[in-house]
């Protein structure tokens, strides 16, 4: 019985956030953003970007060359609800 209930409450987290792994260094953040499947291509990567959709490491990034490293947590708020990537 714990289980179920532990199960019913309201999840507070949405689970591990998946890391894409990298070949160099760092990665442009609009690199990144296809990489993980975050936007389907360049000009939506540049889109979501501009719109203040994109966070890395909790904040608005409006820089689509901005440089990340491995650990840095990239969050996208999309019609379907936000999804999230670190740099592995």
């Amino acid at each position: 019985m714990s289980n179920s209930a532990a199960e019913s409450g309201p999840v507070s987290s949405p689970g591990p956030v998946p890391e894409v792994p990298i070949r160099d260094d760092v990665i442009r953040l609009g690199q990144f953003l296809k990489l993980a499947d975050l936007a389907e291509d360049g000009v939506q990567a540049r889109d979501l970007i501009a719109d203040g959709e994109v966070r890395v490491n909790g904040e608005v990034e409006l820089r689509r060359g901005r440089q990340l490293v491995r650990g840095d947590v990239v969050a996208v708020s999309l019609p379907t609800g936000e999804e999230s990537a670190q740099v592995g």
